[in-house]
């Protein structure tokens, strides 16, 4: 029997791509999905693009603490064997939830997986295609290569129990770049995740993009979670040279 899913998308002003988020999981045709949209009291017009989808998902809007509270707000609301969050600038790809929901069902074992992932622009195009080939032959190697020396996993391509909070608790708020690092580590530390090779969502890159606009306090967030998790040197090491390359490239393309 497949698993039920619930989807958590965190938004705050994110009009101009919510459409596509949204439409992207309720096109799923998924029998067992709760989708469930955390506003942050967006000021633009999220809101009333949000509007005619209201009788297929549940709309909680409020004022929140951030992206973390929000998705925290999800997914403590949730009620779908399987969660993940989905942020309101990203986009699922078809059949999604069925692959990810049929993978569960068939490995009972499984308590997390994780997918590849297109890098797309504002419009949607796919960019930096050799970025996500990088990510995916790292994904190849051992979770100390991929979640240690770098971050390689896809966050909108990951899906995990649910039951899993009930041992680990939620996101930590008191980050505001890598929470979802952070909650890989975690799930890492009871299973190493299952990694399926097809691409399952897209991730924007925009001018808006956190991450391209904060790189370097990311980076700095990224590497203490890093030597808090990891306590090989040689990790470490890894990790800080491989950011201290990025972020070069960063400064070069910018």
């Amino acid at each position: 029997m497949l698993p039920s899913i619930s989807v958590i998308t965190p938004s705050y002003n994110q009009g101009k791509y919510i459409r596509q988020t949204v439409e992207s999981v309720l096109s799923q045709t998924y029998p067992e999905l709760e989708y469930i949209v955390v506003d942050g009291l967006s000021t633009d017009d999220t809101l009333a693009v949000l509007e005619p989808y209201r009788d297929h998902l549940t709309l909680i809007s409020e004022r929140d603490n951030g992206q973390t509270d929000a998705i925290n707000k999800g997914l403590r609301r949730a009620s779908g064997d399987i969660v993940c969050w989905l942020n309101s600038d990203d986009f699922f790809l078809p059949d999604t939830l069925m692959t990810v929901g049929t993978y569960f069902e068939q490995h009972p074992a499984v308590l997390w997986l994780t997918g590849d992932c297109l890098i797309v622009d504002e419009k949607g195009a796919a960019i930096q295609e050799p970025v996500r080939q990088y990510k995916r032959l790292l994904r190849a190697l051992s979770p100390s290569i991929y979640m240690g020396v770098t971050n390689a996993i896809c966050q909108p391509a990951t899906f995990w129990r649910r039951s899993l909070h009930d041992k680990l608790g939620y996101l930590n708020e008191s980050l505001h770049y890598t929470m979802d690092y952070d909650w890989w580590l975690r799930l890492n530390r009871v299973q190493a995740p299952a990694v399926l090779k097809q691409p399952l969502t897209a991730f924007r890159i925009h001018a808006e993009s956190k991450g391209g606009s904060e790189y370097e306090a990311q980076f700095a967030e990224d590497y203490r979670l890093c030597c808090q998790y990891w306590p090989n040197t040689s990790v470490r090491w890894l990790h800080k040279l491989h950011n201290e390359l990025i972020k070069t490239v960063y400064r070069q393309i910018k």
